[in-house]
């Protein structure tokens, strides 16, 4: 299994069918330096125009429509000191009576301390001078390219992933999407070095990443939408606005894959989901919305046969 050291020229602000950048054997690593959504490199030099431009598309051989792409996040090293935010709650995360007392949407910028994997802001403000975050990485925009010749763009996000914003896609998880064309075509981008649920000023704190990733091919594993797994717990995805029927979409992802790979009939998955189950928020700036149904590892009985 080889390791590529895949450097782009070309960037795309769409997930589509596009001429492969890299070709990969299944089960090889890539490690790629990001640009931040805004299109500048580790060197703060604009490379491409937002938003958030992905690397690839990566072709994985033997990836075919009704399998899925595991996608294995290693490592995500930050490769700038600098990030940026906006300074402004989104419109659509308040009361509407209150959007006119909104701040300007001024862009923050933060500073990343690489020996102490912290993130503060550069110029604080009254009752934040003592801020400091944990360096928490996290891909924002990331998946494979839909079927039937369509294209959507990177500020959004669909059954096959893209700009899903949440916090739960850093180091050690482990992601799965739906293949619906050849080769699944893999874009990535749009690193943050830390973000609360929902993205809810637009952004996380933007910066530039090394990320290394493992691509593997998961044969006849028919899914609808992007699934997941970290340490703890087993996660799926819905991608869509409004927020009731991204939930609707994660809820139902997940029963079939109780059923599927845990035995559980309507009845067994109804009962623990109605106890255990956790949703978070992913984007909720974005025209998608994403919503995330998690359940602990823990609770689970043993995989079916």
């Amino acid at each position: 299994m080889a390791v590529h050291r895949f450097e782009p020229s070309v960037w795309h602000n769409v997930l589509a069918t596009r001429q492969a950048a890299l070709s990969v054997a299944d089960g090889d690593t890539v490690i790629t330096p990001t640009l931040d959504a805004a299109g500048f490199d580790k060197d703060g030099v604009n490379r491409a125009s937002g938003p958030n431009p992905m690397n690839g598309p990566i072709f994985v051989a033997g990836a075919e429509p009704g399998d899925a792409l595991c996608v294995e996040i290693v490592r995500m090293t930050p490769i700038r000191d600098r990030g940026w935010t906006r300074a402004a709650l989104a419109a659509n995360v308040v009361d509407p009576e209150r959007v006119r007392d909104l701040p300007p949407r001024d862009r923050a910028d933060w500073i990343i301390d690489l020996a102490n994997h912290t993130v503060r802001l550069e110029h604080t403000v009254p009752g934040l001078e003592q801020l400091v975050l944990p360096l928490e990485p996290m891909i924002g925009c990331f998946g494979v390219a839909p079927g039937l010749g369509q294209a959507f763009s990177t500020a959004t996000s669909a059954e096959t992933g893209g700009n899903m914003d949440y916090r739960g896609f850093g180091p050690g998880a482990k992601v799965w999407f739906p293949v619906v064309v050849p080769g699944a075509l893999l874009f990535l981008g749009d690193c943050h070095a830390v973000q609360g649920d929902g993205e809810i000023v637009g952004t996380g704190v933007e910066t530039a990443f090394e990320v290394e990733v493992r691509l593997s091919v998961v044969k006849g594993q028919a899914q609808v939408w992007p699934r997941g797994e970290t340490a703890t717990a087993i996660l799926t995805v819905g991608n869509a606005r409004p927020l009731e029927q991204a939930l609707q979409h994660a809820t139902t992802a997940m029963l079939d894959w109780l059923a599927a790979d845990y035995g559980l009939g309507a009845v067994a998955a109804s009962h623990l989901l109605g106890q255990v189950v956790r949703y978070d928020i992913g984007n909720v700036y974005d025209p998608a919305y994403t919503v995330v149904c998690r359940v602990d590892k823990k609770w689970l009985p043993a995989r079916s046969a």
